[in-house]
């Protein structure tokens, strides 16, 4: 049994110690949330900071359903970001399992041409694909944001890294036993790929959930707008409502709260297994 030098014990305190000031310190932002979310607007900024509020105020928690239509726009979020989630899980595995365990002409080049538009920010292509959706006739429609959502080069490179961890006997003696490719990545590849999978759908459901730019350039009609946007109708143009924001935030951190947890304990190894080989 090998034991920890004195060095290296005081090495993994110290460690630990900046790991809790740093979560103190992350945590700090979503305390205040949770705090100004149960006070008046005028004692939200009030300095010092009353983190617990002598009289909570727990009808901001019901007023943010009459002010505005925020059952709606939950709705409309929930739906746009259960489909584009299932949609890159399906897309992202499937064509990461091409590019990791198929041989063909051009395969190398074809990735790392996919791959490097991860490097190029959404801004530089925005106006042309504003265009291309009108063009469509899928403006203030739901489908444009799933079908500019459903494919993601990042969830590719993220399952391909995990595929290349699976042994390519594994693929060649499911070949030989007459299995067809579609037959090898639905029954041996996805059940092996459980924490990849995992680690792309926190991904996914997070960006997708906390998009704000997408929507607000295709949905004008109030009943297609998601709960980021409708945050926005708390702001007036000479005050805001900042309690209500707060309340409303905090409802809508609930699901990605749930999601995370749900599925964190794959997170850590979804990661760190994607790095493993490639």
């Amino acid at each position: 049994m090998q034991i920890e030098s004195k060095g290296t014990k005081i090495g993994r305190v110290l460690l630990y110690a900046f790991l809790i000031v740093s979560a103190f310190f992350m945590l700090i932002p979503f305390a205040w949330m949770l705090s100004a979310s149960l006070k008046y607007d005028k004692d939200v900024f009030v300095f010092p900071i009353q983190w617990i509020p002598t009289s909570p105020r727990w009808h901001n928690y019901k007023e943010i359903w009459t002010k505005i239509p925020l059952g709606i726009f939950i709705k409309n979020s929930a739906k746009l970001t259960i489909i584009v989630t299932v949609l890159q899980l399906l897309t992202s595995s499937f064509a990461a399992y091409a590019f990791a365990k198929l041989r063909f002409k051009g395969r190398n080049a074809l990735f790392l041409g996919y791959i490097a538009t991860i490097a190029m920010p959404w801004q530089v292509y925005m106006v042309p694909q504003f265009i291309m959706m009108r063009s469509f006739h899928l403006n203030n429609t739901h489908l444009a944001i799933i079908f500019l959502q459903a494919f993601s080069a990042f969830g590719v490179f993220l399952m391909r890294q995990f595929y290349e961890s699976v042994p390519d006997e594994l693929c060649e003696a499911a070949r030989i036993d007459g299995m067809s490719e579609y037959r090898i990545w639905a029954q041996i590849m996805l059940p092996l790929s459980a924490p990849a999978l995992s680690t792309l759908t926190i991904i996914t459901f997070v960006n997708t959930w906390n998009d704000f730019l997408g929507p607000l350039l295709y949905l004008t009609r109030t009943e297609l707008k998601t709960v980021q946007i409708g945050l926005r109708m708390f702001i007036g143009q000479y005050s805001s409502d900042y309690g209500l924001i707060m309340a409303a935030s905090v409802v809508a951190l609930v699901p990605v709260i749930i999601v995370f947890l749900s599925l964190q304990k794959f997170f850590v190894q979804g990661v760190a297994t994607a790095g493993l080989k490639g």
